[in-house]
């Protein structure tokens, strides 16, 4: 690292080291949310975004516990609440009410006068059936930005569908899934089906895009002093992700099948075997090309295949060679080979790699601790977590993780005597007939 380099670095990080966040203002402290989605880590995510940026995130369950606190790899708990659970339910005030019960929806209508943003997650039209919907609400409170999350949107033919919110159902539809894992007829036959993208992609994809839209609906709302309504599908989020798939089979009428690892559009972009683990490599344009081959020492492969399309038609053959060469190597060793190509300026092009890393390999590694990418927080009521931070580091108005999970209902008094009025004698009685 050159020496301005050097010091640009310790300015970017006195000015954003998330270390220091408590520190600052909140960008949307003033901002105040009801969650009521139930089951649904579209909307759970969403709501953790508009918390990591300060709103008050009050999060509705049922008195049972919202289902999604079961949601847990093997089953595991932690503290009685799902690993996954405790991850995004970070910053937010829980309580609990039942919304099924006519007393438990006019609360709700009282808790709507005084929040800027409700985020649900039923079945379109549920909530209006119900008289808590955006048409009802957004009379009494004009203000208000609704944000309605389901698989097939709030209208349209299949609307009101029985199929609910799912990420799997989500990363379906939205043509995505199609296109991933191995071709049919290589490896072995688990593997020669449609995969899944990691853990909720879809559900990750539709919980970002609909914060988006809560913060430009804010925007508007500033100038305009009014509210909307929002509708997002998670599946209509991830069908952003299907790139040129769409207007491929539209304009060419090519459908793009499973490749694998291989790319259907350049050739190299893609994963190779090393010696301790996979290595990504790209050096697909015709003078990129010619750097990889220098760094493998294979500049026959430059001659015999100078364009994108020689590398497309035989992308086969080629990943053989660059697998071949990869086999003698660490992913480590590849990484210096490349950057000391690049940093020396040893040749033409520009070549990019990186090592695959495993969960234990991006926890173990340095670089993120300084970044502040993990966060141990000590929790009153589940103990010492990890969790990983917002991802943004801000000079101005950083996000924060400020508490981690709360258990069912571990803010009723506090939520309902602050907005309602309701004591905890009035609670209890609430309690015992099943409203809260």
């Amino acid at each position: 690292m050159s020496d301005s380099q050097d010091s640009w670095s310790r300015v970017a990080k006195g000015m954003t080291d998330p270390r220091l966040a408590h520190e600052k203002p909140e960008a949307l402290g003033d901002l105040r949310v009801l969650d009521c989605s139930s089951g649904n880590f579209a909307a759970l995510f969403c709501s953790s975004i508009l918390a990591e940026f300060g709103a008050e995130v009050i999060r509705v369950e049922p008195p049972e516990g919202d289902v999604a606190r079961l949601f847990s790899p093997e089953g595991l708990r932690h503290g009685g609440t799902g690993l996954a659970y405790l991850v995004e339910a970070r910053n937010k005030r829980h309580i609990t009410l039942n919304l099924e019960r006519a007393e438990g929806r006019q609360l709700l209508v009282r808790l709507a006068r005084h929040v800027d943003v409700i985020i649900e997650g039923f079945r379109p039209g549920q909530m209006d059936a119900w008289g808590i919907g955006y048409r009802q609400l957004s009379k009494l409170n004009p203000r208000l930005i609704y944000l309605a999350f389901s698989t097939h949107g709030q209208f349209g033919p299949k609307a009101a569908s029985a199929i609910p919110d799912y990420d799997i159902t989500d990363q379906a539809l939205s043509g995505v899934l199609y296109t991933t894992g191995e071709p049919e007829g290589q490896g072995p036959p688990e593997s020669a089906v449609p995969t899944k993208q990691g853990n909720w992609i879809a559900w990750y994809a539709g919980g970002g895009w609909g914060a988006f839209a809560v913060m430009a609906a804010l925007v508007w709302r500033w100038s305009s002093g009014r509210g909307q309504f929002i509708d997002c599908s998670p599946a209509e989020a991830e069908m952003r992700f299907t790139d040129y798939d769409v207007h491929w089979y539209h304009s060419h009428r090519r459908v793009r099948e499973r490749v694998g690892a291989l790319n259907t559009c350049v050739f190299p972009y893609t994963l190779v075997k090393t010696r301790d683990s996979y290595s990504f490599i790209a050096g697909f344009s015709d003078i990129n090309w010619t750097g990889l081959t220098n760094i493998i020492g294979r500049t026959d492969l430059k001659e015999r295949y100078p364009t994108t399309r020689d590398r497309l038609q035989n992308s086969k053959l080629l990943h053989g060679e660059l697998e071949a060469w990869a086999a003698g190597l660490t992913s480590q060793e590849i990484l210096d080979r490349v950057q000391d190509y690049m940093l020396e300026k040893r040749g033409p092009g520009t070549v990019v790699t990186a090592p695959l890393n495993r969960p234990a390999d991006t926890l173990g590694e340095p670089h993120w601790w300084e970044r502040g990418v993990f966060q141990k927080v000590e929790d009153p009521d589940y103990g010492l977590l990890l969790l990983q931070a917002p991802p943004w580091k801000m000079s101005r108005t950083p996000p924060r993780i400020k508490w981690a999970c709360r258990p069912v209902g571990a803010d009723n008094e506090t939520v309902y005597l602050r907005y309602l009025g309701l004591g905890k004698e009035r609670l209890r009685a609430l309690k015992s007939r099943g409203v809260v």
